[in-house]
């Protein structure tokens, strides 16, 4: 290699590399030593040092890597204003959050606090904050809203004969529900996580994600548009629920309830405000102003102080326990009635915590394990289902706060806990006033930013056509079939469009760029140069089950060549040319017959004189005088091939006797003859050797297919894209070099992954015709092969009389 420092260019000198010769200069391992016995990685695997334990445990724990080095100077101040900060936006999320899930509110503070305790132990990001999530807690609601409806919890009022519900009972066993479904879910996320299944949320593309918040948001308005307006709506569950609820709704606005309408109209007005205030004063604060806080605060003062309750009639929150609730085991006998949802909840939950996991990790410069992450979220669910929570992850908008006002970290995760486990002991019965249309106005306040992923649609729409298709029908499930069936439908049409590309990629021929050894697609590079007789073919997805079929149709199109028609006309060609050479040997043993027969009477006759063919015009007027069997040989061969010239052998004697051979006639040096022939003609040449006459016919069968050529000789597939390659793909490799080869058109392969090359071996795709010498290490060293094998000297055209080629009509 010569390189020039401070030069752009550079030349390098090598020879032409083929897979063989490349696995003898590099000393490629073999399959044996590359894949490691099963039996020796069982044994790598359970062998158990003090090292190896080491690792597994501080893995497995993290905090116990980082807490012995937790240095109270660098980061006790910041955690504990971020997790101040913090822990006062987990009071009013809490309560509000639990409104969504469909319980009483004071589960919405047991989920911000036990979950954040059980992630400081487990957890390897230092910045996101676990506790209650929208999209989940909408989720939560959904499963509640089928399992434990109203209408089961019905009982008759004996004084006036009505009916109640029975909210106590009601509300008992929905957060037996919520319990049952979050400690399934946690237990899935644990299994996941423990088999190494970290993986799983890479299925959940961002434009699906942001569709399905932005439908969980809409599920979200929907929800709190009874607490808006202080009306009571039936309860729908099941495909088109929304569109059911949306429908009572509006059916039961004429019964408004105006005092409810003027708190959540007040409420909403002065949280907008203030949080654009916020966003305004962002950069001169050191911390957020806590505007849901100061106003649950201010409500609860105002509806105190008035009695909104008694006087006019605002729902409130209600009786909030003091205290902390015994531990109690989910009932197992709701899991069967909630796997699906649980699921559900696990991977949409671990989705959005390794996403925002991920953002801080690269922001500040550590790694997050994706494995662990689905651990510490799972036993995060797990145990919380003991203690009452609901669903748990990450939230936006808790995370930023403790990122922004200075969290290191998940020590601020501790200082929030201790201001929710205070509210909970001491400050909870004094929010028993507030009116949970407030609640209801921070949850809708809140979703301004889940709103605002409406405008993706505008942005996909100039970006990428596909992902807004994915995020249309991600949005319209959702919504239609609510979150359960909408994220599977969902997650089933987003793989769909993956495997409808990889079936539809694109196709090119590449040409190359003078002057150098790159190859670039001759459609969409107008200085590409082709190759002559060569043709360079790429696919821009791997060829696998799915698209081998149109990777062979590609192909054909791509070279001109449609190999199966030209296929069957060259072995209805040769089948044609095989009966000619039956007729002709017939023919030729009836003449040699005819032959012996004549030599056997010419012995018993003078020898005739003999005479040249331009002597021919006189024998037309003499008279000559042969035997029965010589007419009738002469006349089956005049019949047969038509005008012929006789020819005497032997002298002419007085008695006009001779021996004569029948040919046909035409200049017997040339083969101009042949190229005015049709196809299908029936030439006869009279010779007395049977190879001659055989070499004669195949010439003119070839000749009859002179109208047929084309300016290919060889085939480059570039298989540089391709990471794997399946059976169904091997076997359409096969059938290419097979059926090309059939017309003398050579085919390599380039730019073969080494792990390509191994599957190749092990699907018995080399053989006695194919080998290693037809794969090459990339296009270049390809073509170099190609032209040095079969030459441009010839091209573009080949002798039809030569060889024999079908493509091109003339």
């Amino acid at each position: 290699m010569d390189y020039r420092p401070g030069s752009e260019t550079y030349r390098v000198e090598r020879e032409v590399l083929d897979e063989q010769k490349l696995e003898e200069l590099t000393k490629r391992k073999t399959l044996s030593e590359i894949n490691k016995p099963l039996t020796g990685y069982l044994k790598k695997s359970l062998r158990c040092t003090l090292p190896k334990l080491k690792r597994s445990v501080l893995s497995s724990v993290p905090v116990l890597y980082w807490l012995p080095k937790y240095s109270v100077w660098d980061y006790g101040m910041p955690d504990l204003v971020s997790g101040i900060s913090v822990g006062i936006m987990h009071l009013p999320q809490g309560m509000a959050y639990a409104l969504l899930a469909s319980v009483p509110p004071v589960f919405g503070l047991y989920t911000s606090l036990y979950p954040a305790l059980i992630y400081l132990l487990f957890g390897t990001s230092r910045h996101i904050s676990i506790g209650t999530f929208t999209v989940l807690s909408i989720m939560v609601g959904s499963v509640i809203e089928r399992v434990a409806p109203d209408e089961i919890f019905m009982s008759k009022n004996g004084t006036n004969l009505t009916s109640e519900v029975d909210i106590a009972a009601r509300d008992s066993y929905r957060v037996q529900v919520a319990a049952a479904t979050t400690f399934l879910g946690g237990l899935i996320q644990v299994f996941l996580g423990v088999i190494k299944f970290g993986f799983v949320g890479t299925y959940l593309s961002k434009p699906l994600v942001r569709a399905y918040t932005s439908a969980a948001a809409a599920h979200a308005v929907v929800a709190q548009l009874k607490y808006l307006f202080g009306v009571s709506p039936r309860r729908f569950s099941g495909p088109l629920s929304q569109v059911y609820t949306l429908q009572d709704i509006f059916l039961c606005l004429p019964q408004t309830h105006l005092p409810t309408l003027l708190v959540s109209s007040v409420t909403m007005v002065l949280l907008i405000s203030a949080k654009e205030l916020n966003s305004f004063l962002s950069t001169r604060l050191p911390v957020p102003i806590p505007v849901e806080l100061i106003t649950i605060v201010a409500a609860t003062l105002i509806s105190s102080t008035t009695y909104l309750n008694n006087n006019y009639s605002v729902s409130v929150v209600g009786e909030i326990p003091s205290g902390l609730s015994a531990p109690t085991v989910p009932h197992l006998s709701l899991f069967g009635e909630v796997i699906g949802d649980s699921f559900a909840l696990a991977i949409v939950g671990y989705a959005v915590s390794i996403s925002l996991g991920k953002t801080f990790a690269l922001k500040h410069g550590y790694k997050v394990d994706s494995n662990q992450e689905l651990v510490a979220l799972g036993l995060s669910n797990a145990v919380g289902g003991f203690f009452q929570c609901f669903s748990v992850c990450s939230s936006m908008s808790r995370s930023l706060v403790q990122e922004t006002t200075g969290g290191k970290t998940q020590m601020a995760g501790v200082a929030s806990a201790l201001i929710v486990l205070v509210t909970i002991l001491k400050l909870g019965v004094l929010f028993q006033e507030l009116p949970k249309a407030v609640l209801a106005s921070i949850v809708l306040v809140n979703l301004k930013g889940m709103f605002k992923q409406y405008l993706d649609v505008v942005t996909l729409w100039r970006r990428n056509k596909v992902d807004l298709l994915v995020w249309l029908v991600t949005w319209v499930s959702t919504m239609l079939l609510n979150l359960d069936l909408g994220l599977a439908a969902s997650i089933v049409f987003a793989l769909f469009t993956v495997i409808f590309r990889t079936q539809m990629p694109t196709y090119s021929v590449l040409g190359n760029v003078p002057g150098t050894e790159l190859y670039v697609d001759m459609e969409t590079h107008r200085e590409a140069k082709k190759v002559p007789g060569v043709t360079i073919f790429r696919s821009s997805a791997t060829v696998y089950f799915a698209n081998a079929e149109l990777y062979l149709e590609a192909l054909k199109k791509k070279s001109g060549l449609d190999i199966s028609k030209m296929i069957i006309y060259k072995r209805r060609q040769e089948a044609k040319q095989r009966r000619k050479e039956m007729r002709a040997e017939r023919r030729a043993k009836r003449k040699a017959k005819g032959e012996k027969k004549t030599q056997k009477a010419a012995k018993d006759q003078p020898q005739p004189p003999e005479i040249s063919v331009e002597e021919a015009d006189s024998w037309s007027d003499t008279c000559i005088d042969m035997t029965a069997a010589e007419k009738e040989e002469h006349s089956w061969t005049e019949k047969e091939n038509g005008t012929v010239f006789v020819i005497p052998t032997t002298p002419r004697t007085p008695e006009c006797h001779s021996r004569m051979e029948y040919l046909k006639g035409g200049d017997l040096d040339s083969t101009s003859w042949m190229s005015e022939l049709q196809d299908g003609d029936t030439i006869t040449l009279g010779s007395s050797s049977e190879d001659t006459l055989s070499r004669d016919l195949e010439q003119v069968s070839l000749g009859s297919l002179g109208k047929w050529t084309w300016d290919i000789h060889s085939i480059i597939l570039d298989l540089s894209t391709a990471n794997f390659i399946d059976t169904v793909a091997i076997e359409t490799l096969k059938n290419i070099f097979r059926d090309f080869g059939e017309i003398d058109v050579d085919i390599y392969i380039s730019g073969c992954q080494a792990s390509v090359v191994q599957q190749l071996e092990l699907g018995d795709f080399f053989s006695d015709t194919i080998g290693k010498e037809h794969l090459f290490v990339s296009v270049h060293d390809a073509v170099l092969h190609c032209l040095n094998h079969r030459g441009a000297a010839s091209l573009p055209r080949y002798d039809p009389l030569q060889a024999f080629y079908i493509g091109t009509k003339l």
